[in-house]
């Protein structure tokens, strides 16, 4: 969290119920990380790129998990556009896409 601005955001377009949702600060990524993993009984995250430089960037992962309540299991892309000021995380946003999260920060591959 030493990355995180205090007055950072985050905004999770991924899962149903938190579309549309910003959480602030460090305690509000803190509860999103929190509730984004309480469906899954398991979840792995694989960094696969990192595209960009200097403030805005965007992560592409690849994910596997299994649901906890539905035992249901995903595999697929995900992407996070971060922004920095100050060396600080001060915005950061899921999607599906990697395309979506190149054009949230400007970038282009």
């Amino acid at each position: 969290m030493s990355l995180v601005d205090p007055e950072a955001t985050y905004e999770d377009t991924i899962l149903p119920d938190h579309v549309g949702e910003v959480y602030r600060g460090r305690e509000g990524l803190a509860r999103a990380v929190e509730r984004w993993l309480e469906v899954w009984d398991e979840l792995t995250l694989e960094l696969e790129q990192i595209i960009g430089t200097g403030d805005r960037l965007v992560s592409v992962h690849r994910s596997r998990g299994k649901m906890r309540y539905t035992g249901m299991e995903f595999e697929g892309p995900l992407a996070y556009a971060w922004t920095f000021r100050n060396g600080k995380v001060i915005h950061l946003k899921s999607f599906f896409s990697k395309q979506e999260a190149l054009e949230a920060v400007g970038l282009r591959e």
